[in-house]
């Protein structure tokens, strides 16, 4: 099948997990009414977004994939509804934790995890106190509509996360996130560096991606909004601004992508011979 509808949801988030729920599972039933088959929520719904300062009473918050009461709700509603849903959860493993994410199928199986690899800690942003860096490795996942890579949020900056998946097969990167102000500085907008290193890996990889992030505003910090679908040239096929809530869906022609991406020729002409220094640490 060449042609998948996707769809990115933006929202706000309470402390009432149920509520949260809820308001994600409603978005998720606008976007298969519009034909979905694919559809992204944002990093971490369960929840706010608790990594903004270190407090160990957090850690409770976290479950196994096979108790995750997101993953449980996200499961039983791809089944209802036939579609894939990537649910980004706080994960408990023995006594580790992670940033993960469960590749939910159309027929509610968990199709795998992936765990976050890249872990930020700054500012606003100390996840290294809830996350240990992911043991998963990358993941891709296979479906009839084409196959699926998913980085979570701060992996996204990572040029060498999108060109692995894609070494992996991948055929749509996906990016759930939760991004927003910096406390240490309130001028810098990070919005736009994170649209623009995505774009980017669109266009050297030539491929569809998909980011979905959270509004709204917690605890003092904003959070930025615009969630966008582009295709695999880096235009924008859906966008939304740093308010709306709401659904966005377009439809990828994969089979398009992989002829552009064989005529563009990047991975023909890659020299992995050259790029020894990428695996050495600095």
């Amino acid at each position: 099948m060449s042609q998948i509808t996707v769809g990115a949801l933006q929202l706000a988030f309470t402390d009432d997990i149920d509520a949260n729920i809820a308001a994600v599972s409603e978005l998720i039933r606008e976007a298969a009414g519009k034909g979905a088959k694919l559809i992204l929520p944002p990093e971490l719904f369960e929840g706010p977004y608790f990594c903004r300062t270190q407090d160990e009473g957090h850690f409770a918050s976290a479950q196994p994939v096979d108790r995750h009461k997101a993953v449980l709700a996200m499961q039983k509603l791809a089944a209802e509804l036939q579609v894939y849903i990537p649910t980004s959860f706080f994960e408990a493993d023995g006594h580790h934790h992670y940033n993960s994410l469960a590749m939910i199928d159309d027929k509610g199986a968990v199709m795998g995890v992936y765990r976050k690899s890249h872990i930020p800690d700054g500012p606003g942003y100390s996840e290294k106190f809830y996350f240990r860096p992911g043991n998963t490795g990358f993941k891709t996942w296979k479906s009839p509509y084409g196959v699926i890579g998913a980085g979570i949020c701060w992996d996204q900056w990572y040029p060498e996360t999108a060109r692995t998946l894609m070494l992996m097969g991948a055929q749509i990167l996906l990016f759930p996130t939760a991004i927003g102000t910096e406390p240490h500085d309130p001028d810098l907008d990070t919005s736009r560096l994170w649209r623009r290193a995505m774009i980017g890996h669109a266009v050297s990889n030539v491929v569809p991606v998909v980011a979905s992030n959270r509004i709204g505003t917690e605890h003092g910090q904003r959070f930025y909004g615009h969630s966008f679908i582009c295709d695999e040239r880096g235009d924008m096929l859906a966008e939304f601004g740093a308010t709306e809530t709401g659904v966005l869906t377009a439809t990828l022609d994969l089979e398009q992508a992989r002829r552009h991406r064989a005529a563009f020729g990047f991975f023909r002409d890659r020299r992995p011979d050259l790029y020894g220094r990428l695996a050495q640490d600095i």
